[in-house]
């Protein structure tokens, strides 16, 4: 059985049906029930990636804290978004659907990486209280609020303008395909993604992860949440986040959700902790995983309070 199947087919214990039947693919870990602990961590991943985004991260956080992973509709484990599902609203329902599933009460600290931080966004616009009655805590990670549609890649003049014309293209491309993953070389794969979402010198084992999970990604899916990243605008949902404890961590070499676009987050979250990595890429959960880790640990420990 190939990787892909496998997650194709998950186990009951690991199985989420949203509200419009889309089966996810859920991971728990820690305690839980009446004698857990008072915080719940949910980790959100990104574009093309699914819940192992967070592997290099969980060995440095507190073994005792429960800990809510899933694969976002369309990737990993879980089924492929349906036409007109592939939005950033549609996974801000998925996500309140779940945490009222699965962790109904006590305090949450949600992390959203790329994709899953503009979904963190949309659940404050679309779920207010939510938020106002459980979100004790926020990071936004490597991630961006809107602007995805002027994405230059960090290439200047021309090419970058091509970069913008050249990525709906993709998205069409993608949104056409009928295979179950993308049919691509491993090999080539990697190569692109070092070059594209790392920051300086990233180690094979970090790349590989990366590319595991983009191998694993529905195609079609990806294309039209390509188009949902581009149409974001996740301001209205900092707003309604500004009381809520926050971190905002981005690598200064970030291509994807470049420096400026974690400025804007920070701006808008007065209260928020606005950590720079020099060197990083966009995938600091695997490029920074201890850092991410302790900015993480500092807003569970917060909302233990």
């Amino acid at each position: 059985m190939t990787t892909a199947s496998r997650l194709r087919n998950p186990s009951a214990a690991h199985r989420f049906v949203a509200g419009d039947g889309a089966a996810l693919h859920v991971v728990e870990s820690g305690p839980a029930g009446s004698d857990g602990p008072p915080v719940t961590l949910v980790l959100v991943h990104g574009w093309t990636q699914d819940h192992r985004t967070w592997d290099f991260v969980l060995p440095h956080l507190d073994p005792g804290l429960r800990v809510l992973r899933y694969d976002l509709r369309g990737h990993g484990g879980s089924a492929p978004a349906r036409r007109g599902g592939a939005t950033i609203a549609r996974l801000a329902d998925d996500l309140a659907e779940l945490i009222a599933d699965r962790v109904p009460e006590g305090p949450l600290v949600v992390a959203g990486h790329s994709m899953g931080g503009m979904t963190l966004m949309v659940l404050a616009e679309r779920h207010p209280s939510l938020v106002a009655s459980r979100l004790a805590g926020a990071a936004f990670v490597a991630t961006s609020s809107g602007d995805m549609d002027q994405l230059t890649l960090g290439f200047p003049g021309v090419v970058g303008r091509s970069v913008t014309r050249f990525e709906p293209r993709v998205a069409r491309l993608l949104a056409r395909l009928r295979s179950d993953t993308l049919r691509l070389r491993p090999g080539l794969v990697r190569s692109g993604a070092r070059r594209l979402v790392f920051g300086d010198r990233p180690g094979r084992a970090q790349v590989d992860s990366v590319v595991e999970q983009l191998l694993c990604a529905h195609p079609a899916s990806a294309g039209m949440f390509l188009d949902a990243i581009a149409a974001h605008r996740g301001v209205g949902g900092l707003g309604a986040l500004c009381d809520v404890p926050s971190v905002v961590l981005a690598g200064e070499k970030d291509r994807l959700c470049p420096l400026p676009h974690a400025k804007v987050i920070a701006d808008e979250l007065p209260h928020a902790e606005f950590v720079r990595y020099p060197g990083a890429g966009h995938m600091l959960p695997q490029e920074r995983p201890f850092e991410v880790a302790r900015r993480i640990s500092a807003l569970v420990r917060v909302a233990a309070r």
